[in-house]
């Protein structure tokens, strides 16, 4: 399959940090979302990363200007024509059906329909979107326009194409993607559970407070520690996968 345009549903810290790294890497990006006060804050965010980037000569003017120009930002949902549309709204199930089944309706049959849930269960998003060949998981972690790791989930009925497509555009992107299967929390936040949850029940036995742990994980070799990642990740996202899992 031939990918030229990605669009990002969902103008939040994952969203706006897919559509970025999507640009970045010379593809049409459009990013939408309901709020015009998300896309302006979104828009502000990518340039500042972007200039952040700049300074640090990780890349040129040009290169970032080039970045801004492929991108799109819209709340108009019949903007949404893509080669793969990748959805980073609410972990609700029923939210996410509804937009893949809405998009449907305008998009072509060829169409990828990728979810960034980071726990739901992809086949069944994919049985109830009434597309479930072309509906898989393509699972970013926070910042996404900077970690490498990319889940790539298969459900039930994904078809092969759709996975090696979504394998080769995640590559494209400079990222590492790795296959899984669809159960309760992938692979990631499967292990990530007791990083997250151990930490909360050593506050609430009164064994260490926040900061004293987030610095002892951070001096053991953690980029970040549980609850700083957690502040990263949403308490709402990360509450919902521990649910999950």
């Amino acid at each position: 399959m031939n990918i030229e345009t990605i669009c990002v549903c969902g103008a939040g810290t994952m969203g706006s940090g897919i559509a970025q790294v999507a640009a970045q890497h010379g593809y049409k990006t459009i990013l939408f979302d309901v709020s015009q006060a998300m896309l302006d804050k979104s828009r502000h965010a990518m340039e500042k990363n972007l200039l952040s980037q700049v300074a640090k000569n990780k890349m040129t003017t040009e290169e970032k200007q080039s970045t801004l120009s492929y991108l799109t930002f819209t709340q108009n949902i019949t903007d949404c024509v893509a080669d793969v549309i990748i959805e980073a709204i609410v972990e609700k199930e029923e939210a996410k059906v509804a937009l893949i089944n809405n998009l449907k309706a305008f998009n072509s049959p060829q169409t990828i329909f990728a979810t960034n849930t980071s726990s739901l269960s992809v086949t069944s998003i994919g049985q109830k979107s009434g597309s479930a060949e072309r509906v898989a998981g393509m699972h970013f972690f926070n910042p996404a326009y900077i970690m490498k790791l990319v889940e790539i989930v298969e459900g039930a009925a994904t078809d092969k194409s759709v996975t090696a497509a979504l394998v080769t555009f995640a590559q494209s992107l400079g990222k590492t993607p790795v296959i899984c299967k669809d159960f309760p929390g992938f692979i990631v936040n499967r292990v990530a559970r007791h990083y997250y949850l151990e930490a909360m029940q050593m506050v609430e036995d009164g064994l260490a407070d926040i900061e004293t742990i987030d610095e002892m994980m951070e001096a053991a070799g953690f980029k970040m520690g549980p609850f700083k990642l957690m502040d990263l990740i949403g308490l709402d996202i990360n509450y919902s996968a521990s649910t999950v899992v």
